[in-house]
């Protein structure tokens, strides 16, 4: 065989592997697409940033444990978990539950509309409910001072967990990404 071959071939073969590991991707990013819809619609809020959570939260990993007893897609801790069940009353629930993709999404939406309501008084709660769902309410309380309390970028100026920050715009950059999995979904 000659060298153009050889490097044909290894061509073809480069492009085949790079076109698996797309295809990969997209699958692992895009199989949980039915149950982030089905629990986004029915707590009413944007399945593309219930995506974008899933997606910072696990990498869309559904086994995936935290290290503060945080559970799943969406990394449900067990105080979240037990007050949806309680929300939704449903009988026997344990921590454990969560692991399910279904009732994690679900959980986990109910979980971030219920932040989403908790700042509809501010000019965009996204960054808001984004902050309490990574940082917790008690330090969210302390960003809430002066224009902050109403005002996303005032909100964000306040806030002194980088981490926090990196997460809040990770995932409201990566939400439009997802809309387009999403087109007819309600916004």
């Amino acid at each position: 065989m000659n060298r153009r071959w050889q490097i044909v071939i290894a061509v073809i073969l480069l492009v085949d592997a790079l076109a698996l590991a797309l295809w990969l991707q997209w699958r692992r990013e895009n199989r949980f697409d039915s149950r982030i819809k089905f629990a986004a619609e029915k707590y009413g809020i944007d399945p593309a940033l219930v995506k974008a959570v899933v997606w910072r939260e696990s990498k869309f990993k559904p086994e995936v444990r935290g290290k503060a007893g945080e559970i799943g897609l969406m990394q449900i801790r067990d105080l979240a978990a037990n007050e949806w069940a309680q929300a939704e009353k449903i009988p026997d629930f344990h921590h454990e539950n969560i692991i399910d993709a279904q009732t994690n999404t679900l959980a986990g939406a109910w979980y971030l509309a219920r932040l989403l309501k908790r700042y509809q008084g501010t000019d965009n709660p996204v960054p808001f409910a984004l902050a309490d769902y990574n940082a917790g309410r008690t330090r969210v309380l302390k960003w809430l001072t002066g224009a902050g309390k109403t005002n996303q970028v005032k909100f964000m100026e306040q806030m002194d967990y980088p981490g926090t920050k990196n997460y809040i715009v990770a995932i409201t950059n990566r939400a439009p990404r997802y809309r387009r999995d999403f087109p007819v979904a309600m916004r």
